[in-house]
């Protein structure tokens, strides 16, 4: 597998970033890859099928010149910014493996990640936990949201590790989700998250180590970028579509 860490200048255009990795790959002219980001300004970013104003204070957001996107994959809204470690894995979709279906994938996915960051740390590996199907939490308090979106071939599966956020501002821009799983019990953003207490460094490590994504992508799909950029990320068309 390949690995690609690479931050651009834009929340757009680094969204559309995973999003071009992934057509790479189902038009053949890509494969398996693993790449790192990590904003450097705070953007807020939907899921593909998140009504914005139910799941976003947009008016907190205006104020604070904070761009609203919205994804290409499924899950609830976010906070993204500095301190929240971006991953997305492009996996090929085998028929006769675990990456075949939606579940199958986030299992298979999740408990690879969950063992990756459980090395790295003193903490038992038994306090880091698969929750509500693509969370990880440390001793109950969720680190890591994660979600998919699948093509013909190939499958997106991208998240965040939560090192050194701002929990304060994440709770000024988004009210509780309208949809939570289950032991969330309605907590508040500040209640329920939690920092992952491991640098940037381990964190990246241990990823590479566990997809063996060892050899640099040579030619970043930079082309494809542009265009979701121009075409999609950053019209209104798409970010408030819903």
């Amino acid at each position: 597998m390949n690995h690609l860490d690479l931050t651009l200048p834009s929340p757009a255009e680094n969204l559309a970033g995973d999003e071009a990795c992934l057509d790479a790959a189902e038009s053949g002219a890509g494969g398996e890859v693993l790449r790192f980001w990590e904003s450097s300004q705070p953007f807020v970013v939907v899921g593909y099928a998140n009504t914005v104003a139910s799941e976003v204070n947009m008016g907190a957001c205006a104020a604070r010149g904070i761009p609203i996107l919205r994804r290409c994959s499924g899950g609830g809204t976010v906070m993204q910014g500095p301190g929240c470690l971006n991953f997305a894995l492009i996996l090929r979709i085998r028929t006769d493996g675990p990456t075949r279906g939606i579940s199958t994938a986030n299992q298979f996915i999740m408990e690879r990640n969950r063992t990756a960051i459980a090395m790295t740390m003193d903490h038992p590996p038994a306090t880091i936990r698969v929750q509500g199907h693509t969370d990880l939490t440390l001793n109950g308090l969720k680190f890591s949201g994660n979600a998919q979106r699948r093509r013909q071939q190939f499958l997106l599966f991208h998240g965040t590790l939560l090192l050194d956020f701002d929990a304060a501002l994440m709770s000024e821009l988004l009210p509780l989700p309208s949809l939570q799983p289950d032991y969330r019990a309605r907590r508040d953003h500040e209640s329920f998250l939690t920092r992952l207490p491991i640098s940037r460094h381990q964190a990246k490590a241990a990823l590479v180590q566990a997809w063996h994504a060892v050899t640099p992508l040579p030619n970043p799909p930079r082309t494809s970028i542009t265009t979701l950029v121009a075409e999609k990320y950053s019209r209104a068309e798409w970010n408030f579509k819903f």
